[in-house]
Protein backbone atom coordinates (compact mmCIF):
# COMPACT_ATOMS: atom_id res chain seq x y z
CA UNK A 1 0.00 0.00 0.00
CA UNK A 2 1.56 3.15 -1.09
CA UNK A 3 2.12 6.27 1.62
CA UNK A 4 1.25 9.80 1.27
CA UNK A 5 4.11 12.01 -0.82
CA UNK A 6 6.98 12.78 1.29
CA UNK A 7 6.89 16.03 3.36
CA UNK A 8 8.74 19.10 2.03
CA UNK A 9 10.77 21.23 4.14
CA UNK A 10 12.34 23.50 2.00
CA UNK A 11 9.12 25.88 1.23
CA UNK A 12 9.02 24.64 -2.36
CA UNK A 13 6.06 24.64 -4.28
CA UNK A 14 3.81 21.26 -3.98
CA UNK A 15 4.83 19.01 -7.28
CA UNK A 16 1.96 18.73 -9.67
CA UNK A 17 2.81 15.14 -10.45
CA UNK A 18 3.01 14.95 -6.69
CA UNK A 19 -0.33 16.16 -5.78
CA UNK A 20 -1.75 14.22 -9.01
CA UNK A 21 -0.33 11.03 -8.14
CA UNK A 22 -1.95 10.66 -4.92
CA UNK A 23 -5.20 9.92 -6.45
CA UNK A 24 -4.94 6.45 -6.71
CA UNK A 25 -4.86 6.29 -3.08
CA UNK A 26 -7.42 8.45 -1.93
CA UNK A 27 -9.24 6.11 -4.47
CA UNK A 28 -8.44 3.40 -2.63
CA UNK A 29 -8.96 4.42 0.71
CA UNK A 30 -12.74 5.88 -0.20
CA UNK A 31 -13.90 2.56 -1.89
CA UNK A 32 -12.85 0.74 1.37
CA UNK A 33 -14.50 2.95 3.63
CA UNK A 34 -17.66 3.40 1.37
CA UNK A 35 -17.92 0.20 -0.85
CA UNK A 36 -18.55 2.58 -3.79
CA UNK A 37 -15.99 3.02 -6.15
CA UNK A 38 -18.89 5.97 -7.68
CA UNK A 39 -18.93 7.15 -4.03
CA UNK A 40 -14.86 7.08 -3.59
CA UNK A 41 -14.53 9.19 -6.80
CA UNK A 42 -16.77 11.77 -6.03
CA UNK A 43 -15.23 12.18 -2.47
CA UNK A 44 -11.63 12.46 -4.27
CA UNK A 45 -12.87 15.06 -6.62
CA UNK A 46 -14.30 16.93 -3.78
CA UNK A 47 -10.65 16.27 -2.13
CA UNK A 48 -8.90 17.87 -5.31
CA UNK A 49 -11.56 21.22 -5.60
CA UNK A 50 -10.99 21.96 -2.02
CA UNK A 51 -6.81 21.73 -2.54
CA UNK A 52 -7.21 23.93 -5.78
CA UNK A 53 -9.43 26.33 -4.14
CA UNK A 54 -6.64 27.08 -2.27
CA UNK A 55 -4.11 29.66 -2.63
CA UNK A 56 -0.94 28.82 -3.94
CA UNK A 57 0.68 30.55 -0.89
CA UNK A 58 -1.76 28.46 1.58
CA UNK A 59 -0.55 25.42 -0.78
CA UNK A 60 3.09 25.96 -0.20
CA UNK A 61 2.47 26.33 3.74
CA UNK A 62 1.29 22.70 3.56
CA UNK A 63 4.54 20.31 4.62
CA UNK A 64 2.71 17.09 3.45
CA UNK A 65 0.33 17.63 0.78
CA UNK A 66 -0.37 13.89 0.85
CA UNK A 67 -0.70 14.01 4.16
CA UNK A 68 -3.59 16.60 3.59
CA UNK A 69 -4.85 15.21 0.86
CA UNK A 70 -5.84 11.42 2.79
CA UNK A 71 -7.07 13.93 5.92
CA UNK A 72 -9.72 16.26 3.78
CA UNK A 73 -10.85 12.65 1.53
CA UNK A 74 -10.89 10.64 5.13
CA UNK A 75 -13.23 13.50 6.84
CA UNK A 76 -15.38 13.63 3.93
CA UNK A 77 -15.61 10.01 3.98
CA UNK A 78 -16.53 10.39 7.35
CA UNK A 79 -19.54 12.75 6.68
CA UNK A 80 -20.80 10.47 3.64
CA UNK A 81 -20.67 7.37 6.30
CA UNK A 82 -22.77 9.33 8.54
CA UNK A 83 -25.37 9.93 6.34
CA UNK A 84 -25.31 6.90 4.80
CA UNK A 85 -27.23 4.63 7.62
CA UNK A 86 -30.57 6.88 6.68
CA UNK A 87 -29.74 6.82 2.41
CA UNK A 88 -29.52 2.92 2.83
CA UNK A 89 -32.91 2.72 5.06
CA UNK A 90 -34.46 4.18 1.95
CA UNK A 91 -32.79 1.61 -0.89
CA UNK A 92 -35.27 -1.04 -1.99
CA UNK A 93 -34.42 -4.41 -1.08
CA UNK A 94 -30.51 -4.80 0.64
CA UNK A 95 -27.80 -2.84 -0.35
CA UNK A 96 -24.64 -4.45 -1.19
CA UNK A 97 -20.68 -3.28 -1.81
CA UNK A 98 -20.16 -2.36 -5.55
CA UNK A 99 -18.14 -5.41 -7.14
CA UNK A 100 -14.91 -4.81 -8.61
CA UNK A 101 -13.60 -6.45 -11.45
CA UNK A 102 -10.29 -8.20 -11.22
CA UNK A 103 -7.64 -5.19 -11.71
CA UNK A 104 -6.18 -5.98 -14.93
CA UNK A 105 -10.08 -6.50 -16.51
CA UNK A 106 -11.52 -3.12 -14.76
CA UNK A 107 -11.67 -0.60 -17.34
CA UNK A 108 -13.53 2.15 -15.37
CA UNK A 109 -11.77 4.51 -13.19
CA UNK A 110 -13.04 8.50 -13.72
CA UNK A 111 -11.13 11.56 -14.24
CA UNK A 112 -10.83 14.21 -11.96
CA UNK A 113 -13.95 16.02 -14.10
CA UNK A 114 -16.26 13.21 -12.81
CA UNK A 115 -16.54 11.16 -16.48
CA UNK A 116 -14.67 7.85 -16.63
CA UNK A 117 -11.62 7.64 -18.44
CA UNK A 118 -9.98 5.10 -20.33
CA UNK A 119 -8.03 2.43 -18.29
CA UNK A 120 -5.09 3.69 -16.21
CA UNK A 121 -3.30 1.56 -14.03
CA UNK A 122 -3.25 4.91 -11.23
CA UNK A 123 -6.77 4.38 -11.01
CA UNK A 124 -7.30 0.85 -10.54
CA UNK A 125 -8.30 -0.06 -6.82
CA UNK A 126 -5.73 -2.22 -5.28
CA UNK A 127 -7.79 -5.25 -4.69
CA UNK A 128 -6.03 -7.34 -1.72
CA UNK A 129 -8.24 -9.27 1.43
CA UNK A 130 -9.22 -5.65 2.31
CA UNK A 131 -11.37 -5.29 -0.59
CA UNK A 132 -13.06 -8.78 -1.02
CA UNK A 133 -16.68 -9.02 -0.74
CA UNK A 134 -16.90 -10.56 2.42
CA UNK A 135 -14.56 -8.00 4.44
CA UNK A 136 -16.50 -4.99 2.97
CA UNK A 137 -20.12 -6.77 4.13
CA UNK A 138 -18.55 -6.93 7.52
CA UNK A 139 -17.25 -3.21 7.47
CA UNK A 140 -21.11 -2.35 6.45
CA UNK A 141 -21.76 -3.40 10.24
CA UNK A 142 -19.66 -1.05 11.69
CA UNK A 143 -19.43 2.27 13.20
CA UNK A 144 -18.60 5.18 10.66
CA UNK A 145 -16.06 6.08 13.03
CA UNK A 146 -14.69 2.35 13.53
CA UNK A 147 -14.64 1.69 10.12
CA UNK A 148 -12.06 4.68 9.59
CA UNK A 149 -10.22 3.97 12.61
CA UNK A 150 -9.60 0.39 11.09
CA UNK A 151 -8.91 0.90 7.52
CA UNK A 152 -6.69 4.30 8.46
CA UNK A 153 -4.29 2.37 10.80
CA UNK A 154 -5.09 -1.47 9.66
CA UNK A 155 -4.93 -1.35 5.88
CA UNK A 156 -3.09 1.78 5.02
CA UNK A 157 -0.78 1.68 8.59
CA UNK A 158 -1.50 5.24 9.65
CA UNK A 159 -0.69 6.00 13.05
CA UNK A 160 -3.24 6.23 15.24
CA UNK A 161 -2.17 10.42 16.11
CA UNK A 162 -3.63 10.89 12.46
CA UNK A 163 -6.06 8.97 12.40
CA UNK A 164 -7.51 11.41 15.21
CA UNK A 165 -7.20 14.33 13.55
CA UNK A 166 -9.37 12.69 10.91
CA UNK A 167 -11.99 10.55 13.47
CA UNK A 168 -11.94 14.12 15.30
CA UNK A 169 -11.24 11.64 18.53
CA UNK A 170 -8.05 10.93 20.62
CA UNK A 171 -5.56 8.72 20.06
CA UNK A 172 -6.39 5.91 22.64
CA UNK A 173 -9.90 6.50 21.41
CA UNK A 174 -9.01 5.40 17.68
CA UNK A 175 -6.95 2.55 18.95
CA UNK A 176 -10.28 1.20 20.87
CA UNK A 177 -12.38 1.95 17.84
CA UNK A 178 -10.09 0.04 15.86
CA UNK A 179 -10.13 -2.86 18.40
CA UNK A 180 -13.56 -3.06 18.25
CA UNK A 181 -13.61 -3.35 14.36
CA UNK A 182 -11.02 -6.27 14.44
CA UNK A 183 -13.05 -8.16 16.98
CA UNK A 184 -15.87 -7.89 14.77
CA UNK A 185 -13.97 -9.29 11.52
CA UNK A 186 -12.51 -11.94 13.76
CA UNK A 187 -16.14 -12.95 14.92
CA UNK A 188 -17.66 -12.33 11.67
CA UNK A 189 -14.81 -13.61 9.07
CA UNK A 190 -14.38 -17.49 8.69
CA UNK A 191 -10.93 -18.46 7.71
CA UNK A 192 -10.64 -17.84 3.76
CA UNK A 193 -10.37 -20.83 1.70
CA UNK A 194 -6.97 -21.07 -0.51
CA UNK A 195 -7.97 -19.43 -3.82
CA UNK A 196 -7.46 -22.22 -6.18
CA UNK A 197 -10.10 -24.30 -3.96
CA UNK A 198 -12.55 -21.64 -4.43
CA UNK A 199 -12.07 -21.48 -7.92
CA UNK A 200 -12.91 -24.85 -8.44
CA UNK A 201 -16.11 -24.77 -6.16
CA UNK A 202 -16.87 -21.86 -8.56
CA UNK A 203 -16.79 -23.28 -11.31
CA UNK A 204 -18.91 -26.85 -10.03
CA UNK A 205 -22.00 -23.98 -9.10
CA UNK A 206 -21.73 -22.39 -12.06
CA UNK A 207 -22.00 -26.50 -14.35
CA UNK A 208 -24.64 -27.08 -11.92
CA UNK A 209 -26.52 -24.03 -12.77
CA UNK A 210 -26.28 -24.84 -16.73
CA UNK A 211 -27.67 -28.58 -16.41
CA UNK A 212 -30.34 -27.50 -13.84
CA UNK A 213 -29.22 -29.58 -11.49
CA UNK A 214 -30.76 -29.13 -8.26
CA UNK A 215 -29.02 -31.97 -6.36
CA UNK A 216 -25.60 -31.00 -7.14
CA UNK A 217 -26.49 -27.27 -6.06
CA UNK A 218 -27.68 -28.10 -2.96
CA UNK A 219 -24.48 -30.18 -2.72
CA UNK A 220 -21.86 -27.14 -3.27
CA UNK A 221 -23.92 -24.74 -0.68
CA UNK A 222 -23.62 -24.83 3.30
CA UNK A 223 -26.91 -26.42 4.96
CA UNK A 224 -27.26 -22.56 6.06
CA UNK A 225 -25.93 -20.62 3.36
CA UNK A 226 -27.37 -17.14 2.63
CA UNK A 227 -27.94 -15.24 -0.65
CA UNK A 228 -28.15 -11.75 -1.03
CA UNK A 229 -29.13 -9.94 -4.29
CA UNK A 230 -29.12 -6.18 -4.74
CA UNK A 231 -31.34 -4.53 -7.43
CA UNK A 232 -31.61 -0.96 -6.33
CA UNK A 233 -35.09 -1.39 -7.36
CA UNK A 234 -34.03 -0.51 -10.87
CA UNK A 235 -33.82 -4.23 -11.70
CA UNK A 236 -36.37 -7.59 -10.47
CA UNK A 237 -34.91 -9.60 -7.88
CA UNK A 238 -35.57 -10.84 -4.67
CA UNK A 239 -35.97 -8.40 -2.05
CA UNK A 240 -35.02 -10.64 1.44
CA UNK A 241 -32.20 -13.33 1.36
CA UNK A 242 -32.91 -16.17 0.35
CA UNK A 243 -31.73 -18.54 3.07
CA UNK A 244 -31.09 -22.43 3.67
CA UNK A 245 -29.14 -24.83 0.86
CA UNK A 246 -32.51 -26.15 -1.02
CA UNK A 247 -34.14 -22.41 -1.07
CA UNK A 248 -30.97 -21.39 -3.35
CA UNK A 249 -30.69 -23.66 -5.06
CA UNK A 250 -34.54 -23.99 -5.88
CA UNK A 251 -34.80 -20.13 -6.50
CA UNK A 252 -31.21 -20.82 -9.06
CA UNK A 253 -33.67 -22.92 -11.34
CA UNK A 254 -36.02 -20.76 -11.27
CA UNK A 255 -34.01 -18.34 -12.53
CA UNK A 256 -32.22 -20.20 -14.94
CA UNK A 257 -35.87 -21.47 -15.89
CA UNK A 258 -36.91 -17.98 -16.44
CA UNK A 259 -34.47 -15.54 -17.51
CA UNK A 260 -33.10 -17.29 -21.22
CA UNK A 261 -30.04 -16.40 -22.76
CA UNK A 262 -27.97 -16.17 -20.07
CA UNK A 263 -24.49 -17.06 -19.88
CA UNK A 264 -22.49 -17.29 -16.85
CA UNK A 265 -18.54 -16.68 -16.95
CA UNK A 266 -16.15 -16.72 -14.44
CA UNK A 267 -14.58 -13.51 -13.36
CA UNK A 268 -12.66 -12.11 -10.28
CA UNK A 269 -15.07 -10.38 -8.40
CA UNK A 270 -13.13 -8.32 -5.80
CA UNK A 271 -9.99 -10.50 -5.92
CA UNK A 272 -11.59 -13.60 -5.29
CA UNK A 273 -13.28 -15.99 -8.41
CA UNK A 274 -16.85 -15.66 -9.16
CA UNK A 275 -19.32 -15.07 -11.59
CA UNK A 276 -20.78 -12.94 -14.19
CA UNK A 277 -24.07 -13.47 -15.73
CA UNK A 278 -24.15 -11.62 -19.03
CA UNK A 279 -26.98 -10.94 -21.73
CA UNK A 280 -26.18 -10.58 -25.21
CA UNK A 281 -22.63 -10.35 -24.56
CA UNK A 282 -23.73 -7.33 -21.45
CA UNK A 283 -22.97 -8.19 -17.77
CA UNK A 284 -26.29 -7.89 -16.17
CA UNK A 285 -25.59 -9.68 -12.82
CA UNK A 286 -22.62 -10.12 -11.15
CA UNK A 287 -22.20 -12.59 -8.11
CA UNK A 288 -19.05 -12.70 -5.16
CA UNK A 289 -19.34 -15.76 -3.03
CA UNK A 290 -17.68 -17.08 0.31
CA UNK A 291 -16.29 -20.55 0.92
CA UNK A 292 -16.92 -22.03 4.42
CA UNK A 293 -15.58 -25.93 5.09
CA UNK A 294 -15.53 -26.39 1.32
CA UNK A 295 -19.39 -25.36 0.50
CA UNK A 296 -20.46 -22.04 -0.71
CA UNK A 297 -21.70 -20.11 2.54
CA UNK A 298 -22.04 -16.74 1.01
CA UNK A 299 -23.51 -15.60 -2.43
CA UNK A 300 -24.28 -11.74 -2.75
CA UNK A 301 -25.25 -10.99 -5.97
CA UNK A 302 -25.57 -7.70 -7.32
CA UNK A 303 -27.81 -6.77 -10.28
CA UNK A 304 -28.40 -2.56 -9.83
CA UNK A 305 -27.27 -1.44 -13.15
CA UNK A 306 -25.54 1.66 -11.72
CA UNK A 307 -23.11 -0.74 -9.40
CA UNK A 308 -21.98 -2.32 -12.61
CA UNK A 309 -20.39 0.33 -14.48
CA UNK A 310 -17.10 -1.00 -14.15
CA UNK A 311 -17.67 -4.35 -15.78
CA UNK A 312 -20.15 -2.63 -18.32
CA UNK A 313 -18.43 0.51 -19.65
CA UNK A 314 -15.28 -0.06 -22.18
Amino acid sequence: MSTPSEPRHDGSAPDLDAIVGERRQLINLGYRLLGSLAEAEDVVQETYTRWYAMTREQQEAIESPGAWLTKVAGRICLDVLGSARARRERYVGAWIPEPLPDRGEWSGGGGAGGGRAPADPADQVTLDESVNMAFLVVLESMTPAERVAFILHDVFRYPFADVAEIVGRTPAACRQLASSARRRIRAERPAAAPVAGQAALVRHFKEAWESRDIKALVGLLDPDAVMTADGGGMVGTVLRPVEGAEGIAQYLIHIADKARGLELVERTVNGRPGLVAQHTGVPVTVAAFEITGGRISAIWAVRNPEKLRAWTEG
